[in-house]
């Protein structure tokens, strides 16, 4: 089979830019050069696997976990299944932290991603700004998994921990930064979503908000005297996650910060910072 035929394979069982996308990762080709290609012949083995892919997206399996990689701010992560599948919004909410950072801190300063599944956060940070510490915190030691293999591929000098976010962690740090699980119990999400991704990354009790409230009654420890707080949130989670933030927290100031569709998605908190 020719390049041709496989993408008359692929379009007729998936949206065609996810076919051309997964052939050109598979025949290590730019997608845009594949019709400069159209009558070379390809091989066995690789007409085999790119009939696989297709059929695994087909039925459900989302692209990222099919090509075992997703593009975060310009830094290639490995992800699987074990790991939530890095968005554009969480690159919005790196975006915005690194200019905070850039504002208040001039020295190099001691980081911390909870929650971090596949460490795109945290080591996106690492590579783009100066860092004393980089801790890659989760729960689930599967996620930490990925996240080894990502701090190898990146030469990362980022420590992984196994923890419950701050919990008998007592090391005090200048950015606190997490997407934590957000979604409520019994919210509909989409079903590729929810068929696939791991749920222990997704759900945070009844109202969405368990784990900014065991961060933000656990944080004050961990906070140097001067901190940057910084969550991705729920598109209605803006009030409730300050309110939370002015229970447990003194001398602060919020801003909430809308992503690119106009939706609350991130919520900043500067503890004497001004």
């Amino acid at each position: 089979m020719t390049i041709e035929d496989l993408l008359v394979y692929g379009k007729s069982h998936c949206h065609s830019d996810h076919a051309k996308i997964l052939l050109a990762e598979i025949l290590e080709k730019n997608p845009l050069e594949l019709l400069n290609y159209l009558g070379e012949e390809i091989s066995k083995d690789k007409i085999e696997l790119y009939k696989k892919s297709i059929l695994a997206l087909e039925n459900g399996k989302p692209l990222q976990y099919i090509m075992g990689f997703v593009n975060f701010y310009g830094i290639k992560y490995y992800i699987d299944e074990r790991v939530l599948i890095p968005r554009y919004e969480t690159e919005e909410l790196v975006e915005n932290t690194i200019k905070f950072i850039n504002t208040y801190f001039s020295s190099p300063i001691d980081i911390v991603d909870l929650g971090c599944g596949s460490g795109a956060i945290g080591l996106t940070l690492e590579k783009k700004i100066s860092t004393k510490t980089v801790d890659l915190i989760d729960i689930s030691k599967e996620a930490l998994e990925v996240t080894h293999k990502n701090c190898e591929l990146l030469n990362s000098k980022a420590s992984i921990i196994q923890n419950n976010f701050l919990t008998n962690i007592e090391k005090k740090y200048d950015v606190i930064i997490s997407n934590p699980p957000y979604i409520r119990e019994e919210e509909e999400i989409e079903e590729i979503v929810k068929e696939n991704e791991p749920h222990i990354a997704l759900y945070a009790g009844k109202d969405g908000l368990d784990c900014y409230r065991s961060i933000l009654m656990d944080c004050k420890k961990n906070m140097k005297d001067h901190c940057l707080i910084a969550f991705e949130i729920g598109k209605d989670q803006a009030q409730e996650v300050t309110s939370l933030a002015k229970k447990y927290l003194d001398h602060i100031r919020i801003e909430v910060k809308k992503d690119l569709s106009n939706r609350d998605r991130m919520v900043f908190i500067f503890y004497n910072l001004e």
